[in-house]
């Protein structure tokens, strides 16, 4: 339920003709693949680094478990010229975590709780003018080396609103 307001939030807020500014700094929520928190840093005017920590809690059917993860992010904007105040954005990062719960059933290898993975890192950007307020969606595939889930996982990434100041 809270998803559903917090989208039809932004689905108003984008809805009305507005420019942006830049911001340097942002804070806020984001979901998609469970909750996250999010910071935001810009360096210089194009680049960028986004902290994110997320946390899963399900329990379907057959399995309960929990997810943690932390991810860092590097980031370059650009403008998209036609919109004002959106800014499409590709980047890289890095991914550690782990989870717990009785998962362990399918966990056929036995190969641990902890993951480590390096991810990429694509989305669009929209800064509100005259308002402190940032939205983006996103999609971070991730390579996880190391532990539970090693290989491609393509299912990260989300939509955030963001305070900025």
């Amino acid at each position: 339920m809270k998803l559903k307001n917090l989208l039809f939030i932004a689905f108003i807020a984008l809805s009305f003709n507005s420019f942006a500014q830049e911001y340097k700094n942002a804070i806020g929520l984001r979901a998609a693949w469970g909750w996250a928190l999010t910071g935001k840093h810009f360096l210089n005017e194009k680049n960028a680094v986004e902290a994110i920590v997320n946390y899963r809690n399900y329990g379907a059917g057959v399995y309960d478990y929990n997810y943690f993860s932390l991810t860092g992010l590097y980031q370059t904007h650009s403008d998209i010229k036609s919109v004002d105040g959106l800014r499409w954005y590709w980047g890289f990062g890095a991914q550690l975590g782990s989870w717990g719960g009785d998962f362990y059933q399918f966990d056929l290898d036995d190969d641990g709780n902890f993951f480590l993975g390096v991810c990429g890192n694509l989305g669009l950007d929209y800064k509100f003018d005259g308002a402190p307020i940032n939205l983006s969606v996103d999609w971070i595939p991730t390579f996880h080396f190391i532990g539970w889930g090693n290989g491609f996982n393509e299912e990260a990434g989300g939509f955030a609103i963001r305070y900025t100041f």
